[in-house]
């Protein structure tokens, strides 16, 4: 079975900020990943992250507010989703 591309969408706002999801099934999860989906969300202007949920080989599943990084607790797809789209509602400078 090979990596399946499950959603891939990308929204250029008026006021320039651009917000976009790509999100695969793999025939076996990434590890440390327990689940098997390997995704990028990304909120921000070009060449500036305001929110990025992304997994890595080794790294696992994390998130960006701005400069920041921590851990982040994958439950399941609907969830993923669901946490970003608040993060971009609540998105503040000051973050």
């Amino acid at each position: 079975m090979k990596a399946t591309q499950v959603i891939k969408a990308k929204e250029v706002r008026d006021d320039g900020t651009i917000i976009e999801v790509v999100v695969w099934k793999l025939p076996a999860s990434l590890e440390p990943c327990t689940h098997k989906f390997k995704y990028r969300l990304f909120y921000g202007v070009p060449g500036i992250c305001r929110v990025r949920y992304d997994n890595e080989l080794g790294k696992g599943d994390h998130r960006h507010v701005n400069e920041r990084e921590e851990p982040y607790q994958f439950t399941s797809l609907e969830s993923l989703l669901l946490d970003f789209q608040r993060d971009i509602e609540q998105w503040r400078p000051s973050q």
